[in-house]
């Protein structure tokens, strides 16, 4: 079937490791077809992993976007969009947090570092 990925097709289209992949079935993240000992997925499992590595790089837990994906299949559509909306509501949030906590460390490092420069100037003028 030209719409299914194997083992090795998924790896690379996605670019995770074998043991990310092995362990996203682990934790039921993934449900591949089995046929003996290979494994393919279809539409709906190269779907999900798009949604899994999209919701990875937005910071949401693992634990976070499994209960989410489930919910599509225990309540459908709208029930899942509108958990999504509070799910991204909370993280943007605390993704403004850590960027502001960033801009403090920089401002900070940036400040130690002019200081240490005067420093090292008025260190090398009384040298002189």
């Amino acid at each position: 079937m030209a719409d299914r990925l194997n083992f090795k097709e998924m790896c690379a289209r996605f670019e995770v490791t074998p043991r990310t992949l092995r362990y996203y079935e682990y934790i039921e993240l993934l449900r591949p077809e089995k046929e003996g000992r290979a494994r393919f997925y279809g539409p709906r499992e190269i779907a999900r992993m798009k949604l899994i590595l999209r919701g990875r790089r937005f910071g949401f837990s693992l634990e976070e976007i499994r209960q989410w994906l489930e919910l599509y299949d225990k309540k459908g559509t709208r029930e899942q969009y509108q958990v999504w909306i509070e799910m991204a509501d909370r993280q943007l949030a605390e993704l403004a947090r850590q960027r502001d906590e960033l801009d403090s460390a920089i401002a900070d490092l940036k400040s130690l570092r002019d200081e240490t420069t005067e420093i090292l100037a008025r260190a090398e003028v009384d040298a002189d």
